[in-house]
């Protein structure tokens, strides 16, 4: 068996299992942080950061941000495939397929920039234009699937490929089968290399908000928490909006406070990786 297909099964087992079997959750994961801790050593280089970009209807204008200086934030994504050489479209995303997912489609994969996703295996993505790279992700968020983007060497590690400093990743999250959702269980030093948009900020209105709980569950990162009869942002959150939509009160709203968000994101990410 090829190598790369050897390493895509042993982490889809490996995702299934971290779910199914309820081992992210379990007391048995605060044994085992130091061992976490010198695996994120050992899969993460220094530079790695993901940045999650809100999810697509969710944002309100700060009254810092004018409507016209309003730009989606889609163009994050958009500034890296135009100066790309090369993209690939995953055939199938590894959470959903791993874990069945039964609400979002297995087949909006992650979509790869840069020469390194050259070396990807052909029976697992397909090589896209810059116009089929941009039409991925406007399906994928019309699916109300969340981008998080950036520069993750555990990528270049399951698709046995490399260099990371030359791949790109856009992840296209659901809320159900998300690597991601392991993050409200481990410690912040664990998963401090994911990040929220600079700018871009989770309010919550203490006079509407009458502490249902609902938007802990919807969080996939732990971002809130109830104290006494009212929800509070924590800095675990990462301003992706899906506690927004949940609320019944309409007490979350999410918002720009910074019209630079776009290119401070981008500025943050860009030294990070070259996608040329």
């Amino acid at each position: 068996m090829d190598r790369q297909i050897l390493y895509a099964k042993i982490s889809k087992i490996f995702y299934r299992m971290t779910y199914s079997t309820g081992l992210v959750r379990s007391s048995f994961m605060k044994k085992i942080e130091n061992h976490a801790r010198k695996q994120k050593q050992r899969i993460l280089a220094p530079d790695d950061a993901l940045v999650c970009l809100p999810k697509k209807g969710v944002i309100q204008i700060g009254e810092t941000v004018s409507k016209e200086d309003m730009v989606m934030a889609p163009q994050v994504v958009d500034h890296f495939i135009e100066k790309s050489s090369y993209r690939a479209i995953m055939n199938f995303c590894l959470c959903r397929d791993s874990n069945k997912c039964k609400d979002y489609p297995h087949s909006l994969g992650c979509l790869f920039i840069g020469e390194t996703a050259k070396g990807i295996h052909p029976s697992m993505a397909k090589p896209a234009t810059k116009e089929e790279a941009r039409a991925h992700i406007r399906k994928a968020r019309e699916a109300g699937l969340i981008n998080i983007v950036g520069k993750a060497s555990m990528d270049c590690l399951w698709l046995g490929i490399g260099p990371h400093h030359k791949l790109f990743t856009v992840c296209s999250c659901c809320p159900c089968c998300c690597i991601s959702l392991a993050t409200q269980y481990m410690p912040p030093d664990l998963t401090d290399w994911f990040y929220k948009m600079p700018g871009v900020n989770t309010h919550i209105d203490n006079d509407a908000c009458v502490g249902c709980g609902t938007c802990l569950d919807a969080c996939i990162y732990g971002g809130i928490e109830l104290k006494g009869d009212h929800a509070v942002i924590t800095e675990r959150c990462r301003a992706c909006g899906r506690c927004t939509e949940v609320c019944r009160q309409k007490a979350i709203s999410v918002t720009i406070d910074d019209h630079d968000y776009i290119q401070k994101t981008i500025a943050f990410l860009e030294p990070r990786v070259d996608v040329s």
